[in-house]
């Protein structure tokens, strides 16, 4: 057999559970990623399930972010007996320990002591690494690898892995995509593309579509605050922790800031004009507020619009008009305030598909109003509450949904705003491709339903038509 070789572990039936190993030789191999298979593509009790394959040999686990579809499966992984480095970047290494404390406790143990035990073990193992910089992780004679961790765009510390290896006088460089970012984030740098790539193992879960222009998904949301306002409802945004609520967040500030310069008003409630000034603009999500903190703290990392806003002395992430509900105490309460009175607000709570968390409470308070209004702003699964409440979107008559083995009618105003996905569409991903100077020999493509898989690869093969050598292009 010829090495290197490539074998998935996951990332390969759909679009979650990214793992895959490079074997350098019959003894020697990296993981790249070792996520958690999620939504219909989980069985049953997957994240108690044992790993699958043996961890002989491992030299290191690279991670390229930390969702839990790259990395949900450390706790298997250390229970196979891997006691290697987790590599990743230097924002990841300040994110990885709460996102994992957060699964630990939902799915395996709460009991403080045992928390507690299994993150100091855990941040024994993690080692940061710069973006742009070479990690040797192999060099013997015969064989050598170094890898290196450059911007992906789709959270802060999001990587995709450059591994370049020799084998005697051989050389060749893979590159793992992880997760590409879609452009236009308001926090995170923009994706350079590699410098070389001979095996490009690359993403696809957009690859059959193309996004929404960033202007409008901004016009969708100024025009659902000016509705909240006119009403005197609430905007219920249902979010995931990560990544997400940062971008909202900072884009949030933005049309604030916009509007206070322009001093902008809303409709009168009880006879006086309400300013935006006025809107809050509810977190309630205890661990979407502690990644927010990790956030603010790596401003070093955000972009240079963002960076700028800094500068100027507005905070992104921190501005006055942004309050944080911790205690399930504080949380009720805003609730049943919020239900109670006609003071407009937007709240922002887990978890994004609105099958667990606090945003479940809001919606039961809520649902029912039509001064209210649910805001998608990320996928809702099939067979979730929240797909369940997103096909409302327009429909007309009697819809109920199941939320926590309970009816509850959907009277809520809902709407969908496209445009922002954490992820690359097909031209973006295509773009990445013809950014790489010389073209990859083999590119595989992994992380993707099999109608994306096969646009992406079509659209990559006519971009390439020009050429004298043109990919292979493989579907995993």
């Amino acid at each position: 057999m010829e090495y290197p070789v490539l074998s998935h572990h996951g990332g390969v039936r759909g679009v979650t559970g990214s793992c895959h190993q490079l074997h350098l030789d019959p003894s020697t191999s990296l993981l790249i990623d070792c996520g958690l298979e999620q939504g219909a593509e989980a069985a049953p009790g997957a994240a108690s399930e044992p790993l699958g394959f043996g961890v002989q040999g491992i030299q290191a686990l690279v991670i390229t972010h930390v969702h839990l579809d790259h990395v949900g499966r450390i706790p298997a992984l250390l229970a196979a007996g891997y006691r290697g480095p987790i590599l990743c970047s230097e924002p990841s290494v300040r994110l990885l320990p709460l996102v994992l404390e957060d699964a630990y406790k939902l799915s395996i143990s709460s009991e403080p002591a045992h928390v507690a035990r299994y993150l100091e073990f855990i941040s024994d193992l993690i080692v940061p690494l710069p973006f742009e910089q070479w990690h040797t992780l192999v060099e013997r004679p015969g064989l050598g690898c170094r890898i290196r961790l450059q911007r992906a765009g789709h959270l802060l510390g999001s990587a995709y892995v450059e591994c370049d290896m020799h084998h005697g006088q051989f050389n060749s460089r893979y590159v793992f995509s992880g997760d590409l970012g879609a452009g236009g984030n308001p926090l995170l740098r923009p994706v350079q593309p590699p410098e070389r790539a001979d095996v490009l193992v690359l993403e696809s879960i957009y690859g059959d579509r193309l996004h929404p222009h960033n202007g409008d998904r901004r016009q969708q949301l100024e025009e659902a605050i000016d509705r909240a306002l006119a009403d005197k409802g609430t905007l219920l945004i249902p979010s995931f922790s990560l990544g997400r609520p940062q971008e909202l967040l900072c884009e949030l500030e933005d049309i604030l800031y916009s509007k206070a310069l322009v001093g902008s008003t809303g409709p009168c409630l009880e006879g006086e004009p309400l300013d935006w000034s006025q809107l809050p603009i509810i977190l309630d999500s205890p661990l979407a507020q502690r990644i927010t903190g990790v956030y603010r703290d790596l401003h070093d990392y955000w972009n240079a619009e963002a960076r700028a806003r800094l500068a100027e002395g507005r905070d992104p992430l921190g501005f006055s008009q942004l309050f944080s509900v911790d205690t399930h105490a504080r949380h009720q309460q805003v609730v049943n305030y919020l239900k109670s009175t006609g003071r407009p607000a937007i709240v922002i709570a887990g978890n994004g598909m609105c099958s667990g968390g606090r945003i479940v409470n809001y919606l039961k308070a809520m649902l029912g109003n039509s001064r209210h209004e649910v805001l998608f702003v990320g996928y809702q699964a099939k067979g979730t509450p929240g797909a369940v409440i997103q096909a409302c979107e327009g429909a007309e008559g009697f819809v109920q949904v199941d939320l926590d083995g309970q009816m509850y009618e959907v009277c809520a105003k809902v709407i969908n705003v496209d445009g922002y996905s954490g992820h690359a569409d097909q031209a973006g991903l295509v773009s990445f491709v013809q950014g790489i100077p010389a073209v990859p020999g083999c590119i595989v493509l992994v992380h993707g339903e099999s109608r994306a898989k096969v646009s992406l690869k079509q659209a990559i093969r006519r971009s390439q038509v020009q050429l004298t050598h043109a990919s292979e292009v493989i579907i995993a």
